[in-house]
């Protein structure tokens, strides 16, 4: 039988909101308010986000900062007119959080539900997926951790509610970790030199509670470690190591870690060197990634309708 490559993707693709006043909208994003969030703008940025997805292709993609299933809806829609359809989809809706993390597949589901952080509004909860492709199991957890506004002990909140799970999963199990982490590849690096970031005596999240710490080579030389996930971000040249930039800055907060079994090279694995961000230069501004733009009147924000989002897509592939 012949190999199968899946292609997978996440994009935080910056606060698609719809139409309809909920009551938990960012105030730039109250429909048909000061700030001009109308049909048409939102129209541009349905069409944006959507022509981003298409150029990507992928198989599964996993989004973040999406605001309700009508938007998510809506996306679909604009990607089936330009000419990519993906016939299955789920939001985790079951809290009103402000904006919340999605999936689209051209693979059915054997299963979509909602991993709880917190029975809080303060977290956003986590989407776990399960597929089945040529008799082989994987599953997608969809991520988006709280921001760095906060320091790390927020994070390691929802890090210890995915972990929780993953083990009664079993970790020898196919698992794709991915999303906005609002967390380096290497966080426990970065953050010590913040006091405000770091009340967790030096502890990460991504790293120490996820146990990503460990193996940080390309990933054809990693060596297996059992319990802990390898983030992909090691098996791309370090200069190319972002999807993020925060006041000149490169980082790396959308990640994708794998369990120990997608290194091993049967069944369903990993393929190597295939790990990247999605950078064409249309979403590039200068030195700077083209997110959605806006401009300040008094004291209001108003959109421009320019611009896609302050993320880029993060791509890989798998073989089955």
């Amino acid at each position: 039988m012949a190999n199968t490559t899946l292609k997978l993707a996440s994009y935080n693709v910056e606060n698609l909101f719809d139409l309809k006043k909920s009551g938990h909208e960012y105030r730039e994003f109250i429909p048909y308010s000061t700030s001009k969030w109308n049909k048409k703008i939102y129209q541009i940025k349905l069409h944006n986000i959507a022509k981003v997805i298409k150029d990507i292709d992928t198989n599964i993609i996993a989004l973040q900062e999406i605001e309700s299933l009508t938007a998510l809806k809506d996306l679909r829609k604009e990607l089936k007119k330009i000419g990519l359809y993906y016939p299955y989809f789920k939001i985790a809706n079951n809290k009103d959080t402000t904006v919340k993390v999605a999936i689209l597949s051209k693979i059915p589901f054997v299963y979509a539900k909602e991993v709880k952080v917190t029975s809080t509004y303060k977290y956003r909860n986590i989407l776990e997926v399960k597929f089945k492709v040529k008799n082989q199991l994987f599953y997608i957890f969809v991520n988006h951790w709280k921001s760095k506004r906060g320091p790390e002990s927020r994070r390691i909140v929802s890090a210890k509610a995915l972990r929780k799970r993953i083990k009664e999963i079993g970790f020898d199990k196919n698992i794709i970790l991915l999303g906005d982490f609002n967390s380096d590849y290497k966080e426990y690096q970065k953050f010590r030199r913040s006091r405000r970031l770091n009340d967790t005596n030096s502890k990460t999240g991504i790293n120490h509670i996820l146990k990503t710490i460990k193996q940080t080579k390309k990933a054809q030389f990693v060596k297996y470690k059992k319990y802990n996930f390898y983030n992909l971000w090691y098996d791309v040249d370090k200069k190319q190591r972002y999807s993020y930039i925060f006041r000149g800055r490169n980082g790396a907060i959308d990640n994708m870690l794998i369990s120990q079994s997608l290194l091993k090279q049967k069944g369903i694995y990993y393929k190597h060197s295939s790990f990247h961000h999605f950078m064409p230069p249309y979403l590039l501004k200068g030195r700077y990634i083209y997110g959605w733009k806006m401009y300040s009147r008094k004291k209001h924000k108003m959109h421009k309708g320019k611009g896609y989002s302050d993320h880029l897509p993060i791509v890989a592939s798998f073989v089955i």
